[in-house]
């Protein structure tokens, strides 16, 4: 039996963890620990260590399947792929493109994001084109081009966290969330830094904390502003960075000295002393940095709340300077790669706006159409699933699964249902493939080749590994295949790099610079951060003379890549970007703005009706959804259902015991769990994490209000009543 293992990375968050993938005696793979990655250093979660159980037949797709008569049954490619093109079709010609609508999601490459887009407006023609990275990190991308003019999760590797001297951690359980990252966090105290923790619950990650500040949900913007406030107060404010790198200062300052510390405690119920600690321990060492992660981002003024935390570092002189800066946790696996190449409403490749002619010129010379062929900006990813049913007739979705992620899930349920026509790729057969008209089985992370991008902002190779099973497709060659029936023949391949090879052409020169990134850098770099512009423009793409692997799935070696025109002696190779705005941030004028902003309460505030708040989030042993992961009997054993955490002062109240079933009612629906009483929350508050459907589900409740910037729903705070079921 061959004995050779392929380095590649894990499916699930966007720490993407490398792990090598070894080949077992029964034909399958096992993962093996991967120490050159130097983000885990072979370290993984369950969940990374897991990931091949759903590459197993006997829980994922391995057949098309039509609906006919109200029950999906297999059938062949040929009639599924004719049966959606015949439908997309028809609904184009019957109600206009725009009847028409695309979901993307933040698991797929850049290969697969970039060619979805392209998709959607080249050959549908549709502005209808969305992605659920929407419900990820867009208000932290929005808070970041307003300051800083780009958006990149973290502008600096997470190498540099133990080196700093404080980072405050908002809204983050990376503890459970992306496990690995904690010992950056363990290296930095060891080292002599302190860690400060906002989060409503004493987490896994809070217990780790120096100072653990646990506010009120949705005034995270009141806490930073009481902050920034005391910085002004105690003359912490490094005047010669503000006056030399920064702009908006004094309108950002007025409407922060409107916060004073008592007013904040009585908004947050965070202490003033507490408030005054934070900013000793922030203020003192030369170095600091603000990571923000869904807590203070999923909320309707998720971009003015990323927009305080970033105005006390600029305020301090923590951002462009070593070791310190303001950075996003970003949650999906390619959540920053797959919004920076086209499958967002308002976006083309390179992080291009949509509404520039500058950017749509460029693009539609890369893709070979007329510039004013390509439609307008969309509707966000709740307003199109809201659309759904109405002027969006038809959907096609992949790698989603809003029936259980989205907010007030219920009701995007029924839209779902409405629609004339609803096609899936998917892996397994999730909660919203189940409901479709057509659903497509689609090879996972071992069995194709393409990039990520992980949270620091490094493009990555994940490698083939094995041959997916018989009857398996991958998305490139499904969108090939539709594009072929829908009459467009030429512009959409199959093979992975020579995708790439477009893409790199299609960024080059916008914010998000692909263009000096090859395959053969990335294996040979360990990856490499973008910006990285090429020397020279690459030349149009050609069909590759091999792949990067050959047909049964192995590395096919190093020399098999084609030839890379970055690697011109008469042209050096752009080094890549680890660390942003050093020298100068990417505004007109180089300076980073401030930006005034102030506070006001959630959409949804507790009554006498609704007397307590709702906060949502995951757990440990399962991943978003779900759907991949509950179908691993290790993963399930960990965390077998859904469960409603509060506080033993309500549990008292209420009469509930531990395990004791709980209704949970908002505006919008009931989810019902067993309650799990921990003194680790506020009494005001309770949790329920997100990854199952049914009874227990925790979007029925959540509020889809949304950011007026980021068009981000309001997850993480709502208005419920909690009540012990009959049994």
């Amino acid at each position: 039996m061959e004995t050779t293992s392929t380095p590649t990375h894990c499916p699930y968050c966007a720490l993407q963890c490398g792990m090598n993938l070894s080949p077992t005696p029964e034909g399958g793979v096992e993962v093996t620990e991967r120490v050159d990655f130097p983000v885990n250093r072979g370290a993984l979660c369950g969940k990374g260590r897991t990931a091949p159980a759903v590459l197993s037949s006997r829980v994922r797709l391995t057949s098309p399947l039509v609906r006919s008569g109200g029950t999906l049954v297999p059938a062949t490619w040929d009639e599924a792929l004719d049966r959606i093109a015949g439908e997309l079709g028809a609904i184009r010609a019957g109600h206009g493109p725009d009847a028409l609508g695309v979901f993307g999601g933040g698991g797929l490459t850049n290969e697969k994001a970039y060619t979805l887009g392209k998709f959607a407006r080249v050959v549908l023609g549709t502005s209808q084109i969305d992605y659920n990275g929407r419900f990820c990190m867009s208000s932290a991308a929005a808070g970041g081009i307003k300051a800083f003019g780009l958006d990149r999760g973290l502008p600096f590797p997470l190498e540099d966290i133990p080196k700093t001297g404080c980072v405050i951690l908002v809204g983050s359980n990376l503890a459970e969330t992306m496990p690995p990252a904690l010992r950056f966090f363990t290296e930095l105290r060891e080292n002599g830094g302190t860690l400060i923790v906002v989060d409503p619950r004493r987490t896994r990650t809070a217990e780790q904390a120096d100072l653990h500040l646990m506010p009120r949900p949705g005034t995270d913007l009141a806490l930073a502003l009481g902050l920034l406030h005391l910085v002004v107060a105690e003359g912490r404010v490094d005047e010669e960075y503000v006056r030399e790198r920064t702009s908006g200062w004094e309108e950002a300052r007025a409407a922060a000295m409107a916060h004073w510390p008592e007013h904040v405690e009585r908004i947050t119920g965070v202490s003033v002393p507490q408030l005054r600690e934070a900013v000793r321990m922030f203020c003192e060492p030369e170095a600091a940095m603000v990571l923000t992660a869904r807590g203070p981002e999923q909320q309707s003024k998720g971009t003015d709340t990323v927009g305080a935390w970033i105005n006390l570092c600029l305020a301090t002189g923590r951002a462009g300077r070593p070791l310190s800066g303001y950075g996003c946790l970003t949650g999906q696996g390619n959540g920053q790669g797959g919004r920076e190449h086209g499958q967002k409403a308002d976006q083309l490749p390179g992080y291009r706006k949509l509404d520039d002619p500058a950017a749509r010129r460029h693009v539609a010379e890369v893709w070979g159409v007329d510039p004013d062929s390509l439609p307008g900006p969309g509707r966000s990813a709740y307003e199109l699933l809201d659309a759904l049913g109405t002027d969006i007739r038809s959907l096609l979705l992949m790698a989603s699964n809003p029936v259980v992620s989205a907010p007030r899930a219920a009701h995007i349920e029924e839209r779902l249902k409405s629609l004339d026509f609803l096609a899936v790729c998917d892996v397994v057969l999730s909660e919203t493939a189940a409901l479709a008209d057509v659903v497509l089985p689609v090879t996972q992370w071992a069995e194709e080749t393409g990039t990520m991008t992980s949270l620091e902002g490094r493009v990555l190779l994940r490698r083939r590994a094995i041959t997916p099973p018989e009857g398996v497709r991958s998305d490139l060659e499904v969108m090939h295949e539709l594009a072929a029936r829908l009459g467009v023949e030429k512009g959409f391949p199959t093979d992975p790099e020579e995708v790439f090879e477009e893409l790199r052409r299609a960024s080059a020169g916008g914010p998000a610079d692909y263009s000096g990134i090859t395959y053969r850098r990335l294996v040979e770099e360990n990856g490499v951060f973008w910006p990285c512009p090429a020397p020279a423009a690459p030349p149009a793409p050609t069909a590759p003379t091999a792949s990067a692997v050959d047909d049964d799935g192995e590395d096919a070696g190093l020399d098999v890549f084609p030839e890379d025109p970055a690697r011109d002696e008469a042209a050096p190779v752009h080094p890549g970007t680890p660390r942003l705005f050093l020298d100068r941030f990417a505004t007109d004028d180089g300076r980073a703005r401030f930006v005034p902003v102030s506070h006001r309460p959630a959409a949804e505030e507790p009554d006498e009706e609704y007397p307590v708040f709702l906060t949502t989030g995951r757990v440990v042993a399962q991943y978003q959804s779900g759907a991949q992961t509950r179908r691993v009997d290790e993963l399930n054993a960990a965390a077998p259902g859904p469960f409603v955490e509060l506080h033993p002062r309500l549990a008292a109240r209420l009469g509930a015991a531990e395990g004791d079933p709980l209704a949970v009612v908002s505006r919008r629906g009931r989810a019902v769990a067993p309650a799990r009483i921990t003194t680790g929350i506020r009494p005001d508050t309770v949790f329920m994490p997100f990854h199952w459907p049914g009874e227990g589900r925790a979007n029925t409740l959540t509020n889809p209000a949304l950011d007026p910037t980021s068009r981000m729903p309001e997850f993480k705070v709502c208005a419920v009543r909690v009540e012990v079921v009959e049994r």
